[in-house]
C-alpha cells in the first residue's frame, strides 16, 4: 500500500512539473510574438538651393526666325510649288505670279528708256549745231534719267513677282492658293528657318517679368516629350505690355538638336538671377507630415531615432519644399514612413534603389536651379 502511494505521488509531481514547463514555454512564445518590430523608413539628405522660386509659365514652341513671304506687286498666283510642312532649300522658287502684266510693264519701261536715249543723242547733235538751247538739251537728259529709273523699278518688280526661299527651313503655313488675286505685301507663306533653332514664346505678369533678365536659365518640358527635359535661356523680354492682355511677352531660346514642330505646348521654369544671391534648404514634399501656414513638421533622423522638428516653409516647388529655418544642410530627413512615426521612436533605415533615385533626382533639381 505504501509503495502504491509513493508511485501516485511521483506521478503527480511529474505532471505538475510538465504543466509548469508548458506554461513557461507558452509565456515565452507569447512574449516573443508581441515584441514590436522597429519602423522601416527611408531618408533623404537636406540640400541647399536658390533662395527664390522659379518663374513658371506655359508657352508655345516656334521657329526662332519666322519669315512672312509675299509678292511685292499685285497679281494672280500662277503656281505655289510647296505645301505646309515641306522642307525647302535656300534659293528655291516657292511661288510665282502670272507674268503677263509685269512683263508688259517691263517692256513698256524698256521702250520708253530706249526712246529717251535716242532723244538725248539727237539733242546732243542739235545742240552741237546750235539748233537748240542748252536748257532743252538738259531737259532731254533729265527725261532719259527718269526713263532709266522707271526701267530699273520695273525690272526690280519683275524679280519680286516670284517668292524665293531666303534660307533653308520648313514651310509653317500657306496663306493663299493658286489663281487667287493677291495684293502687294500680302503674306503668302510663312517660313521657319532651320539653322536658327527654336524658341518658346510666352507672356508674364509685370510682377514676374521684372524678376527676369536676358540670359536667365530655363528648364523646358514639352508634353510631346514626356520623358525628356530641355534647357534654354531667356533671349528676349518685351519692353511694353501687350495691349490685349496687359502681359509682357518673353522668348526662351531652346538648346536642342532635335527638329521640333511649331505649336507644341511647353512648360517653362525660369530661374531668376536674383535667386542666386541667397540660398535656402530643400527637402522632398513627402517629408512634410503636417503644416499650418508657413509652419510645418518633419522628422529628422538622429542616429536610429526619429526626431520631430518644426520648420519654417519659404515656398513649394514641383516636388520639393524650400525651408528657411529648422534644419541644416546634410541632415537626413525621413520621407517614406514619416506619416506613421511618433517623436523619439526608434526606426530602421531601409536603403533601396528607389530612395537612391529620389536622392539623385533631388540633387539634380537643386543643382539645376543653383
Amino acid at each position: 500500500m505504501q509503495i502504491k502511494n509513493v508511485q501516485i505521488k511521483k506521478l503527480l509531481n511529474n505532471s505538475i512539473i510538465a504543466l509548469l514547463f508548458t506554461l513557461v514555454l507558452n509565456a515565452c512564445s507569447h512574449q516573443a510574438e508581441v515584441t514590436p518590430s522597429l519602423a522601416r523608413v527611408r531618408t533623404v539628405m537636406v540640400k541647399t538651393g536658390p533662395g527664390a522660386p522659379d518663374v513658371v509659365t506655359t508657352g508655345v514652341v516656334n521657329a526662332a526666325d519666322e519669315a512672312k513671304l509675299s509678292f511685292k506687286v499685285a497679281g494672280v498666283i500662277q503656281h505655289i510649288n510647296i505645301s505646309e510642312g515641306n522642307q525647302v532649300k535656300t534659293g528655291q522658287v516657292l511661288a510665282e505670279l502670272i507674268p503677263t502684266e509685269i512683263n508688259a510693264q517691263l517692256s513698256q519701261a524698256q521702250q520708253l528708256n530706249d526712246k529717251a536715249q535716242r532723244d538725248v543723242e539727237r539733242g546732243e547733235r542739235l545742240y552741237k549745231d546750235q539748233v537748240i538751247a542748252l536748257s532743252q538739251l538738259e531737259d532731254l537728259r533729265t527725261q532719259a534719267k527718269v526713263a532709266a529709273a522707271q526701267l530699273q523699278a520695273a525690272a526690280f518688280n519683275q524679280g519680286y513677282a516670284r517668292i524665293i526661299a531666303p534660307s533653308a527651313g520648313t514651310i509653317l503655313r500657306k496663306l493663299a492658293e493658286e489663281h487667287e488675286l493677291v495684293a502687294p505685301a500680302q503674306p503668302i507663306l510663312i517660313l521657319g528657318a532651320r539653322d536658327t533653332g527654336y524658341v518658346v514664346r510666352a507672356a508674364l505678369s509685370d510682377r514676374d517679368a521684372v524678376q527676369l533678365k536676358v540670359g536667365d536659365a530655363a528648364t523646358i518640358r514639352i508634353d510631346a516629350y514626356q520623358n525628356q527635359t530641355f534647357t534654354g535661356h531667356v533671349s528676349e523680354i518685351g519692353g511694353a505690355a501687350q495691349i490685349e492682355n496687359g502681359l509682357f511677352p518673353i522668348e526662351v531660346k531652346v538648346q536642342t538638336d532635335k527638329s521640333l514642330a511649331t505649336g507644341l505646348v511647353a512648360e517653362l521654369s525660369i530661374q531668376p538671377q536674383l535667386a542666386t544671391k541667397q540660398t535656402l534648404l530643400y527637402v522632398p514634399t513627402g517629408a512634410v507630415v503636417a503644416g499650418v501656414g508657413q509652419r510645418a513638421s518633419i522628422f529628422v533622423l538622429d542616429h536610429d531615432v526619429a526626431r520631430r522638428r518644426e520648420v519654417n516653409v519659404a515656398f513649394f516647388t514641383r516636388d520639393q519644399v524650400a525651408i528657411s529655418t529648422g534644419v541644416q544642410a546634410g541632415e537626413q530627413v525621413i520621407t517614406d514612413g514619416a506619416l506613421y512615426l511618433s517623436d523619439g521612436e526608434q526606426v530602421t533605415v531601409v536603403a533601396s534603389e528607389r530612395s537612391a533615385n529620389e536622392q539623385s533626382a533631388m540633387t539634380q533639381s537643386t543643382e539645376s536651379r543653383s
